[in-house]
């Protein structure tokens, strides 16, 4: 990486080295074990310029999204958290009838289904071909594209202008930061609204999230860093709201910079924390690395021990943050001997790297593991709760971040 993405400067400042993995939804086929895998490096970066954290794009979002993994509706306790996030914006925005809302990374509908159950028009923009496909197999109105400028620019003239354009968990996503924010703005009405969920590098610092850096993500941001980014495509920073998922997140609520005024008292309050935090100079970066490299040895510390004294340990989830974890641990099956997941898409295959097989839920009931490595641990409650059967046979839950954490679950 010679420049930052967003700001252009070459003063990028080293905040961890994971070395080098595959990407981390590739997941393989049984044909494809006798294959070679490439890896790239996953390094994190900090721009001392404009505080953008980042890592090369090494990949493409084509490589990635074209056929995709994930489906948002597995989880529950996401689907509800759109749910209330629709109705809240609803409400707050004063949306009718009479409006119209565009979701970037729409997935497979998830969101959009509840801004139809309001009666309200509305057009998902989604690159992947399978999951887009399931949604308009819902009945969710939905584009097959990546966003940029001219996509934007088709989408406004085709359905007019967003009244509201959220763009959950998919800011990260993106290599060309300013096109995709210049395509927020040509989408959104001129005095509409733009609603951004994104992961916060305050918490994933400090709760050492780091299994959340992945080939997917190719920047993390602090709400300063994130005010230069949105400034960047013509769009103004007025509100911010932190959020419990995904380990802890900042919801961004952007306007066009004629209509937007003065920033909220939320803005400076977490600006203020970050600050505070050293997130805005390179003290703040410095500690980060041992702390990394702490979740690591307690992890292998684990696994090992519960071989040596013959236990089974076996995986729950085949998320991304997952594959980032085990192949930074070089946690291998003689460790973890698989792990299991809702999507029926993961069923047979293995996780990328680390080579986990991927089996149906129901193989934990089968099986009677003595412990269960939970890799979304992000969803720890509603996992929790799921998981609570295995009390039966005395299994307990391990979660590994933010240190490792040994859970008897009550039926």
């Amino acid at each position: 990486m010679t420049a930052c993405r967003l700001c252009g400067s070459t003063s990028l400042a080293s905040v961890v080295d994971l070395g080098a993995t595959p990407p981390c939804e590739r997941f393989l086929t049984a044909e494809q074990l006798e294959e070679p895998e490439v890896t790239y490096p996953l390094h994190l970066r900090v721009c001392t310029g404009c505080w953008l954290a980042q890592i090369p794009p090494m990949i493409t979002p084509e490589d990635t999204f074209t056929e995709y993994a994930y489906f948002s509706s597995y989880s529950t306790s996401w689907v509800e958290h759109a749910r209330e996030f629709v109705h809240g914006a609803v409400d707050r925005l004063g949306l009718d009838d009479d409006s119209f809302v565009v979701e970037v990374a729409s997935n497979d509908g998830y969101l959009l289904r509840h801004v139809i159950d309001r009666g309200i028009r509305c057009l998902g923009i989604e690159p992947s071909k399978n999951v887009g496909q399931a949604a308009r197999d819902g009945g969710v109105p939905t584009l097959t594209a990546f966003l940029g400028p001219e996509t934007a620019a088709t989408v406004r003239e085709e359905y007019g202008p967003a009244d509201l354009v959220v763009a959950n968990n998919v800011y990260a996503h993106i290599p060309d930061v300013i096109g995709f924010t210049q395509g927020l703005r040509a989408l959104v009405a001129d005095d509409g609204w733009v609603s951004i969920e994104v992961q916060h590098l305050l918490t994933l610092m400090e709760f050492n999230q780091y299994d959340t850096i992945y080939h997917e993500h190719f920047q993390y941001y602090t709400v300063a860093s994130a005010q230069r980014a949105l400034a960047s495509g013509g769009l103004t920073l007025v509100d911010v709201e932190t959020l419990p998922t995904h380990g802890g997140s900042i919801r961004l609520w952007a306007r066009p910079a004629e209509v937007a005024g003065e920033p909220g008292e939320r803005v400076a309050e977490l600006l203020a924390a970050e600050k505070a935090a050293g997130l805005h100079e390179l003290s703040g970066y410095a500690e980060f690395r041992e702390r990394v490299a702490r979740v690591r040895r307690d992890l292998l510390k684990f696994l090992v021990g519960a071989a040596e004294e013959g236990k089974t340990v076996v995986g729950y989830g085949a998320p991304g943050k997952g594959n980032t974890l085990l192949n930074h641990c070089g946690v291998r099956a003689d460790l973890l001997s698989y792990t299991v997941d809702r999507n029926p898409y993961k069923h047979g295959r293995f996780t990328p790297g680390a080579r986990i097989p991927i089996l149906p839920p129901e193989r934990i009931a089968e099986d009677r593991p003595d412990y269960v490595l939970v890799l979304p641990w992000n969803l720890r409650e509603e996992l929790i709760g799921q998981l609570s059967f295995i009390h039966a046979w005395g299994g307990r839950l391990v979660f590994p971040i933010p240190s490792l954490e040994i859970v008897e679950v009550n039926p």
